[in-house]
């Protein structure tokens, strides 16, 4: 029966350090797990030496933008930028959401596109950023007539439902379709 209580101990400690390294920001940011003690009573200590990982990163911490954009035979690429404007660190995973805004603030189709690349979380120290590059197609082709004409981007943070606005003029084809990557680490790709 000792035995079996033993191979259990050991096996709590090792789901747990499993769910102990699950659990910290997967950004690069250095992290270090320590088994403390001889209970085996296993924390998280991130290199800062605080006893807490970051939060993600909610709507009233950003900032966003648009950043310089790169048009070239019919398509156009650009980084759309979010800032963290608090004072805490805190962490974006996943793709943004875009609605697009005409000059008269109507809706107009807006349909996203997320390209296949595999997201990452992106830890945001107070002032850092990170960026979701958009793709879209400024040429008709075929019988395609919708290129519709936008004053303005609504973008929905990962995970959240309050959003920004920012000024966005742009006419892209296919019906509104903008392609989206995931977010990553810094201000340009």
């Amino acid at each position: 029966m000792k035995r079996f209580r033993r191979a259990g101990s050991a096996m709590t400690a090792g789901a747990l350090l499993t769910l102990a390294v699950c659990g910290l920001p997967a950004s690069g940011e250095a992290t270090t797990v320590g088994a403390q003690g001889t209970n085996l009573g296993l924390t998280a200590v991130s290199a800062r030496g605080e006893g807490s990982a970051p939060k993600r990163c909610r709507t009233d911490a950003l900032s966003a933008q648009l950043g310089r954009q790169d048009p070239g035979a019919g398509n156009v690429y650009a980084p759309l930028v979010l800032t963290n404007t608090s004072a805490q660190t805190c962490w974006v995973y996943g793709f943004v959401g875009l609605i697009m805004f005409d000059g008269n603030g109507d809706a107009l189709r807006t349909r996203v596109r997320r390209d296949n690349v595999r997201p990452q979380r992106v830890v945001l120290k107070p002032r850092a950023s990170a960026h979701a590059l958009l793709h879209w197609v400024t040429v008709q082709t075929g019988a395609e007539k919708r290129c519709p004409a936008s004053a303005r981007l609504m973008i929905i943070a990962p995970d959240e439902v309050a959003h920004l606005e920012i000024p966005f003029t742009a006419r892209p084809c296919d019906d509104g379709r903008i392609d989206v990557r995931p977010l990553a680490p810094g201000a340009r790709p």
